[in-house]
């Protein structure tokens, strides 16, 4: 790999680093600069500022990509390629859009203080790693700096007992998961001598995949991942953490962190323990029925949540599936399918969160489908938005979510998985039917609340962005599409 910088060790990890510094700039500025509680509305343009720096050196990482190819840097501890540079994109899209719908809903909640955009800060520069991360430390040191941001994040509100509750069920659950993931990189390091993935891929080459050793290694790895992304029968923890955190958090949880979950899946084996596809048939029975059984499991529990934070939940697991769908396939188009999915996904199901934050103010809670009811007589701005994001999320055209399911369909159909291509369309005809629960509240209802919404200039930006392109992407969809082809792993 070509190194076309001197110093290409800190090139390579310019954005977490300047995530990192600015996360605790906000902190000390809290303390020293702004004491006065009304002055915290200008930690957001610092959030704002470490955005830019942060995303300079990303497209400085791409300039340099297109001209020099990849990077490794710390002694092949991370890469610098077209995958962890997308993945870093949608990283820092849904930071920036979720930061600036915060401050009016953290004022409402009278929960405003700097932890919250350092937390979102730390998180991502967590993400970050897990993108770009070849060795096994670095990558537990990514997931756990961002698994514990969220657990704060996600009891934020102090005074309410429902988001400590949650807080504490995810943060106990996560434990457990971590600690499945860490027995199993304990155990892959103890079968190659390494912490680096490509020598660990040689050592299970040599041993051959269907080792005791590196089958335990490699089971007890998922059970951590799936945990992440939550698949079935590791999802507990994502429908309780959904409804109790702050509204904002949950849609940063629900795109960023399964944003950043799946790179770990794809960097872990189709990156440089790919080889291992040579034993798909020792683990693709299995993967089918965890594909199978988080779409079954969140299609049909949605169905009768009358809480819509617990029915996107539910419908954040059957998302899970899809993108399942994706790996089992393992060719090409399945790859980029399931990159093309986490990207429109990321807009589609962010703006669902953000109609709903609309629907928080004095008083009102906003998470019910009670609280929704007549939005179309309230707002027909924020109801139409609505209605786009449901359809994109159920995969009707011309959406992006149509976009996103036909690569993961295609990709079954390439590989001659034909059963599973079924399954999955079908369930397609139950996620309408839920959608549309709230779509029919929405339009059907009579107006029972006439309290004004509570909107921002930021929330009616970020609202446009995520609706032009959840709609931009189905519509005229090629230039995402080459995005997306850059992520392929080599």
């Amino acid at each position: 790999m070509n190194q076309f910088y001197t110093g290409y060790d800190h090139f390579v990890l310019v954005p977490a680093v300047m995530l990192a510094l600015f996360g605790c700039a906000i902190l000390l500025f809290d303390f020293v600069v702004f004491p006065d509680p009304r002055q915290r509305k200008y930690l957001l343009f610092f959030l704002i500022l470490g955005e830019g720096f942060a995303g300079f050196g990303l497209w400085n990482q791409q300039v340099n990509l297109a001209a020099n190819g990849s990077l490794q840097a710390f002694h092949g501890s991370l890469v610098m390629d077209g995958f962890s540079i997308f993945f870093n994109w949608i990283f820092l899209a849904a930071t920036g859009i979720v930061a600036i719908v915060s401050y009016r809903y953290l004022e409402i909640e009278g929960e405003h203080h700097a932890e919250y955009y350092s937390l979102m800060m730390f998180a991502q520069c967590g993400m970050f790693f897990l993108a770009a991360g070849t060795d096994l430390v670095t990558l537990f040191i990514g997931l756990e700096l961002m698994a514990l941001s969220f657990y704060v994040m996600v009891g934020f509100l102090r005074t309410s007992k429902r988001s400590n509750e949650a807080a504490m069920k995810y943060l106990l659950l996560g434990a457990f998961s971590s600690g499945f993931l860490a027995y199993g990189f304990s155990v892959m390091y103890g079968i190659s001598g390494s912490t680096k993935l490509a020598e660990i891929a040689a050592a299970i080459g040599a041993r051959g995949a269907f080792d005791p050793l590196v089958l335990l290694a490699l089971a007890t790895t998922s059970v951590g991942l799936l945990f992440k992304i939550s698949a079935v029968p590791f999802h507990m923890w994502a429908p309780d953490a959904y409804e109790g955190a702050p509204t904002t958090v949950t849609a940063y949880l629900s795109v960023a962190s399964k944003a950043a979950s799946i790179a770990f899946l794809l960097r872990m084996f189709y990156g440089e323990l790919a080889p291992l596809a040579a034993a798909r048939e020792a683990w693709e029975p299995i993967l089918s029925f965890v594909a199978v059984a988080t779409m079954t499991v969140g299609n049909l529990a949605a169905i009768n949540q009358s809480n819509i934070k617990r029915l996107l939940a539910y419908s954040s697991i059957s998302h899970a599936g899809y993108m399942l769908l994706g790996l089992i396939a393992g060719n090409a188009t399945g790859i980029k399918g399931i990159a093309v999915y986490v990207m429109v996904y990321t807009f589609m199901n962010l703006g669902a969160f953000l109609v709903l934050v609309t629907l928080r103010r004095k008083g009102i809670i906003g998470e019910d489908m009670d609280d929704i009811a007549g939005l179309m007589h309230k707002s027909p701005g924020y109801a139409l938005l609505m209605l786009l994001f449901l359809l994109s999320l159920a995969g009707i055209p011309p959406t992006a979510g149509f976009l996103g399911k036909y690569y993961i369909f295609l990709s079954l159909i390439e590989t001659h998985h034909y059963t599973l291509a079924v399954i999955a369309t079908l369930y397609v005809a139950v996620a309408i039917y839920y959608y549309f629960r709230i779509v029919r509240s929405i339009f059907a209802r009579d107006l029972t609340e006439p309290a004004p919404l509570s909107t921002s200039l930021g929330l009616r930006v970020a609202l446009a962005v995520t609706g032009v392109l959840t709609l931009g992407i189905g519509i005229y969809p090629e230039p995402f599409l080459r995005l997306a082809g850059t992520s392929l792993l080599h």
